[in-house]
Protein backbone atom coordinates (compact mmCIF):
# COMPACT_ATOMS: atom_id res chain seq x y z
CA UNK A 1 0.00 0.00 0.00
CA UNK A 2 0.77 3.91 -0.55
CA UNK A 3 0.00 6.25 1.84
CA UNK A 4 1.75 7.61 5.28
CA UNK A 5 1.54 4.27 6.62
CA UNK A 6 3.46 4.97 10.31
CA UNK A 7 3.57 8.66 9.77
CA UNK A 8 2.12 11.05 12.98
CA UNK A 9 -1.32 12.08 12.54
CA UNK A 10 -1.28 15.85 13.68
CA UNK A 11 -2.94 16.88 16.68
CA UNK A 12 -6.84 17.88 15.85
CA UNK A 13 -6.62 16.57 12.52
CA UNK A 14 -8.69 13.21 13.36
CA UNK A 15 -12.01 14.73 13.02
CA UNK A 16 -11.13 16.79 9.82
CA UNK A 17 -14.04 16.05 7.45
CA UNK A 18 -12.16 15.01 4.34
CA UNK A 19 -11.63 17.32 1.46
CA UNK A 20 -14.53 17.12 -1.61
CA UNK A 21 -12.68 14.10 -3.05
CA UNK A 22 -16.10 11.82 -3.82
CA UNK A 23 -17.38 8.73 -1.59
CA UNK A 24 -14.37 6.42 0.12
CA UNK A 25 -12.10 9.87 1.35
CA UNK A 26 -12.86 8.89 5.06
CA UNK A 27 -12.28 5.48 4.67
CA UNK A 28 -8.53 6.79 3.49
CA UNK A 29 -8.11 8.62 6.30
CA UNK A 30 -9.52 6.25 8.62
CA UNK A 31 -6.31 3.69 7.20
CA UNK A 32 -4.24 6.39 8.19
CA UNK A 33 -4.93 7.24 11.44
CA UNK A 34 -5.07 3.22 12.11
CA UNK A 35 -1.58 3.46 10.66
CA UNK A 36 -0.71 5.79 13.47
CA UNK A 37 -1.69 4.45 16.26
CA UNK A 38 -0.17 0.91 15.47
CA UNK A 39 3.04 2.78 15.52
CA UNK A 40 2.60 5.02 18.39
CA UNK A 41 -0.11 4.03 20.47
CA UNK A 42 1.40 1.20 23.24
CA UNK A 43 -1.90 -0.53 23.52
CA UNK A 44 -2.72 -0.72 19.75
CA UNK A 45 0.62 -1.55 18.78
CA UNK A 46 0.36 -5.12 21.45
CA UNK A 47 -2.44 -5.94 19.64
CA UNK A 48 -2.73 -9.76 17.80
CA UNK A 49 -5.60 -11.27 15.93
CA UNK A 50 -5.99 -13.41 18.55
CA UNK A 51 -6.64 -10.24 21.12
CA UNK A 52 -8.69 -8.66 18.84
CA UNK A 53 -11.33 -11.54 18.57
CA UNK A 54 -13.60 -10.69 21.38
CA UNK A 55 -13.95 -7.05 19.99
CA UNK A 56 -14.80 -8.16 16.36
CA UNK A 57 -18.09 -10.12 17.99
CA UNK A 58 -18.74 -7.56 20.22
CA UNK A 59 -18.60 -4.64 17.91
CA UNK A 60 -21.04 -6.84 15.77
CA UNK A 61 -23.55 -7.42 18.35
CA UNK A 62 -23.62 -3.55 19.43
CA UNK A 63 -24.81 -2.77 16.01
CA UNK A 64 -27.34 -5.17 15.72
CA UNK A 65 -28.64 -4.00 18.80
CA UNK A 66 -28.22 -0.43 17.60
CA UNK A 67 -30.63 -1.66 13.96
CA UNK A 68 -32.92 -3.16 16.40
CA UNK A 69 -33.32 -0.42 18.25
CA UNK A 70 -33.90 2.08 15.48
CA UNK A 71 -31.25 4.26 16.77
CA UNK A 72 -29.73 5.27 13.43
CA UNK A 73 -27.12 7.48 14.89
CA UNK A 74 -26.34 4.87 16.99
CA UNK A 75 -26.50 2.63 14.38
CA UNK A 76 -23.79 4.70 12.42
CA UNK A 77 -21.40 4.87 15.55
CA UNK A 78 -21.65 1.09 15.71
CA UNK A 79 -20.75 0.53 11.85
CA UNK A 80 -17.88 2.58 12.71
CA UNK A 81 -16.45 0.37 15.57
CA UNK A 82 -16.88 -3.05 13.23
CA UNK A 83 -15.43 -1.00 10.26
CA UNK A 84 -12.66 -0.26 12.68
CA UNK A 85 -12.09 -3.96 13.54
CA UNK A 86 -11.57 -4.48 9.99
CA UNK A 87 -9.10 -1.83 9.25
CA UNK A 88 -7.15 -3.18 12.48
CA UNK A 89 -6.94 -6.68 11.41
CA UNK A 90 -5.74 -5.39 7.91
CA UNK A 91 -2.52 -3.26 9.42
CA UNK A 92 -2.04 -6.53 12.12
CA UNK A 93 -1.85 -8.67 8.59
CA UNK A 94 0.37 -6.27 6.94
CA UNK A 95 3.05 -6.87 9.59
CA UNK A 96 3.50 -10.53 8.50
CA UNK A 97 6.46 -11.04 6.94
CA UNK A 98 6.62 -14.91 6.48
CA UNK A 99 4.62 -14.00 2.66
CA UNK A 100 0.69 -15.05 4.45
CA UNK A 101 0.09 -11.40 4.69
CA UNK A 102 -2.26 -8.51 3.50
CA UNK A 103 -3.40 -5.34 4.03
CA UNK A 104 -6.40 -3.27 3.73
CA UNK A 105 -6.26 -3.29 -0.37
CA UNK A 106 -5.76 -6.95 -0.69
CA UNK A 107 -9.24 -7.54 1.91
CA UNK A 108 -11.11 -4.45 -0.45
CA UNK A 109 -10.26 -6.57 -3.58
CA UNK A 110 -10.95 -9.57 -2.87
CA UNK A 111 -14.48 -8.36 -2.32
CA UNK A 112 -14.66 -6.47 -5.11
CA UNK A 113 -13.75 -9.30 -7.07
CA UNK A 114 -16.04 -11.57 -5.19
CA UNK A 115 -19.35 -9.24 -6.02
CA UNK A 116 -18.44 -8.76 -9.43
CA UNK A 117 -18.08 -12.66 -9.87
CA UNK A 118 -20.80 -13.51 -7.76
CA UNK A 119 -23.39 -10.73 -9.82
CA UNK A 120 -23.32 -12.12 -13.67
CA UNK A 121 -26.68 -10.75 -14.11
CA UNK A 122 -25.18 -7.30 -13.17
CA UNK A 123 -21.71 -7.57 -14.45
CA UNK A 124 -22.24 -10.20 -17.66
CA UNK A 125 -24.80 -11.35 -19.66
CA UNK A 126 -26.87 -13.66 -17.54
CA UNK A 127 -30.37 -12.96 -17.34
CA UNK A 128 -32.62 -13.90 -14.18
CA UNK A 129 -36.25 -13.14 -13.07
CA UNK A 130 -35.98 -11.91 -9.70
CA UNK A 131 -34.42 -12.61 -6.30
CA UNK A 132 -34.55 -16.28 -6.21
CA UNK A 133 -32.26 -16.38 -9.63
CA UNK A 134 -29.66 -14.22 -7.77
CA UNK A 135 -29.54 -16.18 -5.25
CA UNK A 136 -29.66 -19.66 -6.52
CA UNK A 137 -26.79 -18.03 -9.07
CA UNK A 138 -24.79 -16.96 -6.24
CA UNK A 139 -25.27 -20.09 -4.07
CA UNK A 140 -23.65 -22.19 -7.74
CA UNK A 141 -20.92 -19.47 -8.42
CA UNK A 142 -19.91 -20.39 -4.59
CA UNK A 143 -19.81 -24.06 -4.51
CA UNK A 144 -17.82 -23.66 -7.61
CA UNK A 145 -15.70 -21.62 -6.25
CA UNK A 146 -15.51 -24.12 -2.96
CA UNK A 147 -14.13 -27.06 -5.51
CA UNK A 148 -16.66 -29.31 -2.99
CA UNK A 149 -14.04 -28.14 0.07
CA UNK A 150 -15.32 -29.72 3.27
CA UNK A 151 -15.34 -33.35 2.44
CA UNK A 152 -18.19 -35.05 2.21
CA UNK A 153 -20.03 -32.50 2.86
CA UNK A 154 -22.18 -30.27 0.88
CA UNK A 155 -19.77 -27.90 -0.26
CA UNK A 156 -22.29 -25.22 0.97
CA UNK A 157 -22.32 -26.73 4.75
CA UNK A 158 -18.74 -26.79 4.95
CA UNK A 159 -17.61 -23.18 4.81
CA UNK A 160 -20.63 -23.01 7.92
CA UNK A 161 -18.28 -20.91 10.63
CA UNK A 162 -18.90 -22.57 13.68
CA UNK A 163 -17.64 -20.05 15.89
CA UNK A 164 -20.84 -18.18 16.20
CA UNK A 165 -23.27 -18.43 18.55
CA UNK A 166 -25.00 -21.55 18.53
CA UNK A 167 -28.50 -20.69 17.81
CA UNK A 168 -27.52 -18.76 14.64
CA UNK A 169 -25.52 -21.78 13.61
CA UNK A 170 -28.19 -23.85 13.75
CA UNK A 171 -30.11 -21.81 11.10
CA UNK A 172 -27.45 -21.52 9.24
CA UNK A 173 -26.47 -25.17 8.98
CA UNK A 174 -30.15 -25.64 8.22
CA UNK A 175 -30.35 -22.87 5.47
CA UNK A 176 -27.82 -24.32 3.74
CA UNK A 177 -28.71 -27.72 3.65
CA UNK A 178 -32.22 -26.76 2.73
CA UNK A 179 -30.55 -24.97 -0.40
CA UNK A 180 -27.95 -28.46 -1.18
CA UNK A 181 -31.54 -30.48 -1.26
CA UNK A 182 -30.51 -32.09 2.16
CA UNK A 183 -33.63 -33.95 3.56
CA UNK A 184 -35.69 -31.82 6.07
CA UNK A 185 -35.93 -34.89 8.32
CA UNK A 186 -32.67 -34.91 9.50
CA UNK A 187 -33.19 -31.98 11.07
CA UNK A 188 -34.95 -34.30 13.53
CA UNK A 189 -31.73 -35.88 16.06
CA UNK A 190 -31.77 -38.47 17.66
CA UNK A 191 -31.86 -39.18 21.23
CA UNK A 192 -31.49 -42.24 23.54
CA UNK A 193 -33.03 -45.10 22.20
CA UNK A 194 -36.49 -43.99 21.95
CA UNK A 195 -35.82 -41.33 18.25
CA UNK A 196 -35.98 -43.66 15.58
CA UNK A 197 -33.04 -43.02 12.62
CA UNK A 198 -34.81 -40.79 9.63
CA UNK A 199 -36.01 -42.44 7.23
CA UNK A 200 -36.59 -45.61 9.37
CA UNK A 201 -39.66 -47.53 9.11
CA UNK A 202 -41.81 -46.42 12.12
CA UNK A 203 -41.66 -49.19 15.19
CA UNK A 204 -38.70 -50.60 14.22
CA UNK A 205 -37.24 -50.46 17.52
CA UNK A 206 -33.51 -49.64 15.93
CA UNK A 207 -31.44 -46.88 17.60
CA UNK A 208 -28.63 -45.26 15.22
CA UNK A 209 -25.70 -47.41 15.77
CA UNK A 210 -27.05 -49.85 16.90
CA UNK A 211 -25.76 -53.28 15.26
CA UNK A 212 -27.81 -55.37 17.45
CA UNK A 213 -30.90 -54.11 17.75
CA UNK A 214 -31.18 -54.15 21.86
CA UNK A 215 -31.46 -50.52 22.14
CA UNK A 216 -27.78 -50.11 23.22
CA UNK A 217 -25.74 -47.84 22.04
CA UNK A 218 -21.94 -49.26 21.53
CA UNK A 219 -19.75 -47.11 24.19
CA UNK A 220 -22.41 -45.79 25.51
CA UNK A 221 -24.63 -46.63 29.50
CA UNK A 222 -27.83 -47.57 29.22
CA UNK A 223 -30.67 -44.95 30.08
CA UNK A 224 -27.77 -42.07 29.73
CA UNK A 225 -30.47 -40.20 26.61
CA UNK A 226 -26.82 -40.32 24.79
CA UNK A 227 -26.96 -41.32 21.29
CA UNK A 228 -23.18 -40.98 19.21
CA UNK A 229 -22.67 -37.18 18.91
CA UNK A 230 -23.90 -36.60 22.40
CA UNK A 231 -27.35 -34.98 21.37
CA UNK A 232 -29.71 -34.49 24.66
CA UNK A 233 -33.07 -34.29 24.60
CA UNK A 234 -32.81 -30.46 25.30
CA UNK A 235 -30.02 -29.84 22.59
CA UNK A 236 -32.40 -31.80 19.40
CA UNK A 237 -35.35 -29.87 20.59
CA UNK A 238 -34.14 -26.75 20.40
CA UNK A 239 -32.28 -27.94 17.05
CA UNK A 240 -36.08 -28.79 16.05
CA UNK A 241 -36.91 -25.64 17.56
CA UNK A 242 -34.70 -23.71 14.76
CA UNK A 243 -36.32 -25.44 12.01
CA UNK A 244 -39.92 -24.83 13.16
CA UNK A 245 -38.88 -21.02 13.36
CA UNK A 246 -37.42 -21.21 9.85
CA UNK A 247 -40.42 -23.01 8.63
CA UNK A 248 -42.27 -19.88 9.77
CA UNK A 249 -40.22 -17.65 8.08
CA UNK A 250 -38.47 -16.39 11.27
CA UNK A 251 -34.97 -15.71 12.54
CA UNK A 252 -34.89 -18.05 15.71
CA UNK A 253 -31.72 -15.70 16.67
CA UNK A 254 -33.79 -12.44 16.26
CA UNK A 255 -36.76 -13.74 18.02
CA UNK A 256 -34.80 -15.66 21.13
CA UNK A 257 -33.07 -11.87 21.74
CA UNK A 258 -36.87 -10.48 21.16
CA UNK A 259 -37.80 -12.93 24.06
CA UNK A 260 -34.59 -11.59 26.02
CA UNK A 261 -35.41 -8.52 25.61
CA UNK A 262 -39.31 -8.66 26.86
CA UNK A 263 -38.29 -10.87 29.63
CA UNK A 264 -35.97 -7.63 30.41
CA UNK A 265 -38.42 -5.74 30.03
CA UNK A 266 -40.61 -7.54 32.58
CA UNK A 267 -37.82 -8.03 35.25
CA UNK A 268 -37.86 -4.04 35.14
CA UNK A 269 -41.50 -3.65 36.34
CA UNK A 270 -41.09 -6.00 38.45
CA UNK A 271 -37.82 -4.21 40.49
CA UNK A 272 -39.85 -0.97 39.59
CA UNK A 273 -43.28 -2.23 41.57
CA UNK A 274 -41.01 -3.89 44.13
CA UNK A 275 -39.48 -0.70 44.76
CA UNK A 276 -42.57 1.21 45.09
CA UNK A 277 -44.09 -1.32 47.40
CA UNK A 278 -41.37 -1.08 49.51
CA UNK A 279 -41.64 3.24 49.71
Amino acid sequence: MTGTRGDPVAEGQAGRSPDAAGPGAALLRLVEVMDTLRVNCPWDARQTHQSLAPYLLEECYEALEALEGGDESALRDELGDVLLQVVFHARVAAERTDGTGFDIDDVATGIVEKLIRRHPHVFGDVCVSGPEDVKRNWDAIKAAERGGRGGALPAALGSVPFGQPALSLAAQLQRRAERAGVPAELADLPVGGATQAPGAPAGDGQVPGDPAGDGQVPGASAGDGQVPGGVSEIGAALFSLVAQARAAGLDPELELRAAARSYRDRVRRWAEKQNGDAD
